[in-house]
């Protein structure tokens, strides 16, 4: 493990460890105090949070991005502060902490005995979303999540995601889709952040009037075991409550080859993520770079 390494495990362990004990507000304060300062120094992730935005609001002025970054920036912070936290939450705390509108769609789905996928962007705090989940609802769910590096860091974010009782696979192609598969079929739950491509196979689409790549796992695990496939939205205001809305579900094409299948399933699914991150752009937690314009194909995967 190299310095920097130890460093940022050491960081992410000292925020499990700490902020967790804070009071919310002070923990709030300090995830504001902190957010200013990161976009003061305008480095790489605040200008590419910029640039991410600039295509989400075209013709937003300079001084309209800036404003967005920051806000995107306490956006940011609070979903951090959160999480550090929410593992001391209680039932009720979580319970109250989130007020998703047409979450019929799941336990509608769920009843009916197919399974279902949840997919969503990096919108607001998704961590917060499956603890509401396994905690208020009762459902556990089954998702996955990238190699991190070190590989302690890892495990970090594997012990804290199922200590809110997740399922959490490592993301490795054929092994989890197949594991992912049997849950759907057994009628369970599936969630997956599904708006940046972590492999080579994704599918282009048409985001916000530009080619992006998003998985395909999400529509193909539709096809492959009928589970109904829902995009979730989720967003902040200016209560400690967090929003959220699960919409109707992306149907599979009657016709057309798999690829065809995947390719619409998947663009609807751009679609709703558009549609939500459109309304609250600033919850859009996008400090990567997404379109293929912006990315360098020798470098591969986004």
């Amino acid at each position: 493990m190299t310095a920097a390494e130890r460093l940022t495990d050491g960081l992410y362990g000292l925020g499990w460890s700490t902020v967790k004990k804070l009071p919310e507000p002070v923990a709030a304060r300090l995830g504001r105090t902190v957010a200013d300062a990161a976009w003061k120094r305008r480095g790489k992730g605040v200008q590419r949070l910029e640039a991410n935005y600039a295509r989400v609001v075209p013709g937003a002025s300079p001084e309209r991005l800036a404003e967005l970054s920051r806000a995107g920036m306490r956006s940011y912070l609070r979903y951090w502060m959160e999480s550090f936290r929410l593992p001391a939450w209680s039932a009720e705390r979580v319970r109250t902490g989130f007020d998703p509108k047409g979450a019929h769609h799941l336990t509608d789905g769920l009843a009916a005995g197919k399974g279902v996928i949840l997919a969503l962007p990096h919108l607001a705090n998704w961590d917060l979303a499956g603890a509401w989940v396994t905690t208020t609802l009762g459902i556990p769910f089954t998702t996955v999540a990238e190699r991190l590096k070190p590989e302690t860091l890892y495990d970090r974010f594997v012990a804290y995601r199922e200590g809110l009782g997740m399922e959490v696979l490592a993301h490795s192609g054929a092994s989890a889709f197949g594991t992912l598969a049997r849950r759907l079929r057994d009628g369970g739950l599936v969630c997956l952040v599904a708006d940046r491509d972590l492999s080579a196979a994704g599918v282009e689409v048409d985001f916000f009037g530009e080619r992006a790549r998003m998985p395909a796992g999400p529509a193909l695990l539709a096809q492959q075991t009928g589970a109904q496939l829902l995009p979730v939205t989720l967003w902040y205001d200016d209560s400690p409550v967090m929003q959220g809305r699960v919409h109707p579900p992306v149907e599979v094409p009657g016709t057309g080859t798999r690829i065809e299948k995947t390719a619409a399933m998947t663009q609807a699914l751009a679609d709703a993520f558009a549609s939500g991150i459109a309304e609250h752009p600033e919850d859009w937690h996008m400090l990567q770079r997404l379109w293929l314009a912006d990315l360098d194909p020798a470098k591969g995967p986004a």
